[in-house]
């Protein structure tokens, strides 16, 4: 079985009734896309965990309704229980292969920067993410992002140094002053001091 696949019911319950299913182990979820009905459903909460864990918001996911054809799908706007973690609901996009889907899209740091193992400076990340677009044969898993260039307390990785797949169109308004990641260079005594005292 494909490891990003999900079976769904149709669910006719809806409300405070929902509780229901997720007190037997499932999970409400809605199906919609662009010229397609909107499908209120019911999916297996253990596995959809699992197909998320592994899919997040930029995989495509196989979706089968029963009694239907199966569908390409991605994740969007999952909603969590604060205490336990788990997914309490989940909206799946229907997507077409000829048309252009938005997505978020995770940054994964890679590489290592002098500045941090050899100058003990703290590598800020102030990117987890970054909104895309692009036909759907054409979604990444995530966008790399190479800190060996920091190689000093000066330098900085902005948006637009940022390698874009082919097909790939970054939605970030000001990509020349939107900050990625920086090193910051370690407190002076006399800063950690002043720090101390504030406390």
């Amino acid at each position: 079985m494909n490891d990003l696949a999900l079976t769904a019911q149709k669910r006719e319950i809806s409300g405070k009734k929902v509780r229901r299913l997720r007190s037997v182990g499932q999970l409400p979820a809605v199906a919609y896309g662009h010229g397609t009905k909107t499908e209120a459903l019911t999916l297996d909460a253990k596995l959809t965990e699992r197909v998320y864990a592994h899919a997040g918001s930029s995989k495509l996911v196989e979706l089968k309704v029963e009694g239907g054809k199966m569908r390409k799908v991605v994740f969007q706007d999952v909603q969590f229980n604060p205490r336990s973690g788990a997914i309490i609901h989940t909206d799946l996009y229907i997507v077409r292969m000829d048309e252009l889907l938005k997505a978020e899209l995770p940054l994964r740091y890679v590489g290592e920067s002098t500045a941090v193992y050899q100058d003990e400076g703290t590598l800020i990340k102030n990117l987890e993410s970054v909104e895309i677009e692009c036909l759907p044969g054409d979604l990444p898993e995530a966008i790399e992002v190479d800190i060996s260039v920091l190689d000093d307390f000066d330098k900085t990785i902005m948006v637009s140094a940022l390698q874009i797949p082919r097909g790939v169109t970054l939605l970030v308004e000001d990509p020349e002053t939107t900050l990625v990641a920086k090193v910051e260079a370690p407190r002076s005594e006399e800063e950690m001091a002043e720090l101390d005292a504030t406390i």
